[in-house]
Protein backbone atom coordinates (compact mmCIF):
# COMPACT_ATOMS: atom_id res chain seq x y z
CA UNK A 1 0.00 0.00 0.00
CA UNK A 2 1.36 3.42 -0.86
CA UNK A 3 2.04 6.40 1.22
CA UNK A 4 -0.33 9.80 0.20
CA UNK A 5 3.11 11.71 -0.02
CA UNK A 6 4.27 8.05 -2.58
CA UNK A 7 0.55 8.59 -4.64
CA UNK A 8 1.30 12.98 -4.60
CA UNK A 9 4.84 11.96 -6.07
CA UNK A 10 3.01 9.51 -8.61
CA UNK A 11 0.08 11.69 -9.84
CA UNK A 12 2.78 14.51 -10.35
CA UNK A 13 5.24 12.81 -12.12
CA UNK A 14 2.52 11.13 -14.48
CA UNK A 15 1.18 14.95 -15.28
CA UNK A 16 4.83 16.24 -16.05
CA UNK A 17 4.68 18.49 -13.24
CA UNK A 18 7.75 19.79 -11.79
CA UNK A 19 6.70 19.65 -8.03
CA UNK A 20 7.62 15.72 -8.33
CA UNK A 21 11.07 16.10 -8.34
CA UNK A 22 10.97 18.53 -5.47
CA UNK A 23 8.86 16.40 -3.28
CA UNK A 24 11.36 13.42 -4.55
CA UNK A 25 14.18 15.01 -3.67
CA UNK A 26 12.66 15.81 -0.10
CA UNK A 27 11.18 12.52 0.97
CA UNK A 28 14.04 10.36 -0.55
CA UNK A 29 17.32 12.01 -1.95
CA UNK A 30 19.19 11.36 1.46
CA UNK A 31 18.48 7.70 1.33
CA UNK A 32 19.29 7.45 -2.49
CA UNK A 33 22.76 9.29 -1.70
CA UNK A 34 22.95 6.57 0.84
CA UNK A 35 22.16 3.55 -1.64
CA UNK A 36 24.55 5.43 -4.68
CA UNK A 37 27.48 6.30 -1.71
CA UNK A 38 27.49 2.06 -0.94
CA UNK A 39 28.89 1.68 -4.83
CA UNK A 40 30.51 5.02 -4.96
CA UNK A 41 33.02 6.26 -2.31
CA UNK A 42 34.10 9.39 -3.71
CA UNK A 43 31.15 12.03 -2.45
CA UNK A 44 31.19 14.16 -5.28
CA UNK A 45 31.11 11.85 -7.92
CA UNK A 46 28.16 10.58 -5.99
CA UNK A 47 26.39 13.52 -5.57
CA UNK A 48 26.57 13.73 -9.31
CA UNK A 49 25.56 10.09 -9.67
CA UNK A 50 22.00 11.45 -7.59
CA UNK A 51 21.97 14.11 -9.69
CA UNK A 52 21.57 11.65 -12.73
CA UNK A 53 19.31 9.65 -10.99
CA UNK A 54 17.07 12.51 -10.65
CA UNK A 55 17.28 13.46 -14.40
CA UNK A 56 16.58 9.77 -15.29
CA UNK A 57 13.38 9.48 -13.13
CA UNK A 58 12.22 12.18 -14.70
CA UNK A 59 12.68 11.26 -18.49
CA UNK A 60 11.25 7.81 -17.20
CA UNK A 61 8.21 9.20 -15.13
CA UNK A 62 5.88 8.39 -17.27
CA UNK A 63 7.04 4.70 -17.54
CA UNK A 64 6.84 4.02 -13.79
CA UNK A 65 4.27 1.35 -13.13
CA UNK A 66 3.04 0.71 -9.25
CA UNK A 67 1.58 -2.46 -10.31
CA UNK A 68 5.24 -3.68 -10.78
CA UNK A 69 7.32 -1.66 -7.76
CA UNK A 70 6.27 0.66 -5.01
CA UNK A 71 8.04 4.07 -5.81
CA UNK A 72 11.02 3.40 -3.29
CA UNK A 73 11.78 0.25 -5.11
CA UNK A 74 12.06 1.75 -8.67
CA UNK A 75 14.16 4.76 -7.55
CA UNK A 76 16.39 2.53 -5.77
CA UNK A 77 17.14 0.32 -9.32
CA UNK A 78 17.33 3.76 -11.01
CA UNK A 79 19.63 5.55 -8.52
CA UNK A 80 21.46 1.49 -8.29
CA UNK A 81 22.08 1.03 -11.64
CA UNK A 82 23.41 4.26 -12.27
CA UNK A 83 25.72 4.44 -10.12
CA UNK A 84 26.78 1.20 -11.14
CA UNK A 85 26.77 2.43 -14.90
CA UNK A 86 29.24 5.53 -13.49
CA UNK A 87 31.55 3.38 -11.82
CA UNK A 88 32.27 1.45 -15.32
CA UNK A 89 32.13 4.27 -17.09
CA UNK A 90 34.70 5.82 -14.97
CA UNK A 91 36.97 2.13 -15.24
CA UNK A 92 36.38 2.14 -19.06
CA UNK A 93 37.92 5.81 -19.25
CA UNK A 94 40.86 4.73 -16.92
CA UNK A 95 41.51 1.81 -18.65
CA UNK A 96 41.38 3.48 -22.23
CA UNK A 97 43.73 6.28 -20.97
CA UNK A 98 47.45 6.19 -22.57
CA UNK A 99 50.19 6.34 -20.66
CA UNK A 100 51.97 9.27 -22.99
CA UNK A 101 55.14 9.19 -20.24
CA UNK A 102 55.91 5.90 -20.43
CA UNK A 103 55.92 5.55 -23.93
CA UNK A 104 58.01 6.48 -26.95
CA UNK A 105 54.96 5.49 -29.08
CA UNK A 106 54.17 9.32 -28.89
CA UNK A 107 57.14 11.33 -29.10
CA UNK A 108 56.70 13.27 -31.98
CA UNK A 109 59.32 15.93 -33.25
CA UNK A 110 58.12 19.15 -35.14
CA UNK A 111 59.04 17.54 -38.30
CA UNK A 112 56.91 14.74 -37.93
CA UNK A 113 53.58 16.99 -37.36
CA UNK A 114 52.13 17.72 -40.74
CA UNK A 115 51.89 21.20 -40.48
CA UNK A 116 48.65 20.94 -43.13
CA UNK A 117 46.45 19.56 -40.38
CA UNK A 118 47.34 21.20 -36.63
CA UNK A 119 45.08 23.59 -37.06
CA UNK A 120 42.12 21.46 -37.10
CA UNK A 121 40.20 23.17 -34.40
CA UNK A 122 40.37 26.07 -35.89
CA UNK A 123 39.10 24.94 -39.43
CA UNK A 124 36.33 22.72 -36.98
CA UNK A 125 35.19 26.43 -36.40
CA UNK A 126 34.07 26.79 -40.03
CA UNK A 127 31.58 24.25 -40.05
CA UNK A 128 28.04 23.72 -38.68
CA UNK A 129 27.93 23.94 -34.53
CA UNK A 130 25.85 20.68 -34.52
CA UNK A 131 28.98 19.02 -35.58
CA UNK A 132 31.56 20.75 -34.16
CA UNK A 133 30.16 19.35 -30.89
CA UNK A 134 29.94 15.89 -31.90
CA UNK A 135 33.22 16.32 -32.90
CA UNK A 136 34.67 17.54 -30.23
CA UNK A 137 33.14 15.83 -27.71
CA UNK A 138 34.42 12.43 -29.16
CA UNK A 139 38.05 13.94 -30.57
CA UNK A 140 38.88 16.19 -27.73
CA UNK A 141 37.06 15.13 -24.72
CA UNK A 142 37.66 11.94 -25.05
CA UNK A 143 34.07 10.36 -25.01
CA UNK A 144 32.84 7.24 -26.66
CA UNK A 145 29.48 7.76 -29.15
CA UNK A 146 27.44 6.11 -26.40
CA UNK A 147 28.99 8.42 -24.16
CA UNK A 148 28.65 11.74 -26.01
CA UNK A 149 25.15 10.74 -26.78
CA UNK A 150 24.35 10.28 -23.12
CA UNK A 151 26.35 13.87 -22.15
CA UNK A 152 24.67 16.10 -24.92
CA UNK A 153 21.29 14.11 -24.94
CA UNK A 154 21.42 13.51 -28.38
CA UNK A 155 19.96 9.80 -29.79
CA UNK A 156 23.14 7.62 -30.91
CA UNK A 157 22.16 7.39 -34.52
CA UNK A 158 21.72 10.95 -34.79
CA UNK A 159 26.11 11.15 -33.33
CA UNK A 160 26.96 9.25 -35.92
CA UNK A 161 25.34 11.13 -38.63
CA UNK A 162 26.80 14.01 -36.92
CA UNK A 163 30.18 12.88 -37.07
CA UNK A 164 30.02 11.51 -40.47
CA UNK A 165 28.72 14.58 -41.88
CA UNK A 166 30.98 16.88 -39.88
CA UNK A 167 34.36 14.49 -40.47
CA UNK A 168 33.58 14.85 -44.46
CA UNK A 169 32.88 18.61 -43.87
CA UNK A 170 36.50 19.02 -42.04
CA UNK A 171 37.78 16.99 -45.60
CA UNK A 172 36.39 19.21 -47.93
CA UNK A 173 38.72 21.83 -45.98
CA UNK A 174 42.05 19.54 -46.42
CA UNK A 175 41.58 17.52 -49.75
CA UNK A 176 40.77 20.87 -52.10
CA UNK A 177 40.42 18.02 -54.98
CA UNK A 178 36.97 16.80 -52.95
CA UNK A 179 35.52 20.71 -52.97
CA UNK A 180 36.38 20.61 -57.32
CA UNK A 181 34.44 17.21 -57.61
CA UNK A 182 30.84 18.31 -56.03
Amino acid sequence: MSTPIEQQIVNLLKQGDKKAITLLYENYSDTLFGVISKVITDPDLAQDVLQETFIKVWKKAKTYDAKKAKLFTWLYRIAYNTAIDKIRSVSNKQSKEIQIENSNVYKLTGNSLNQDVIDIQTHLKTIDVKYQIVINALFFEGMTQQEASDELNIPLGTIKSRLKIGLRELKKIYDPELKSNE
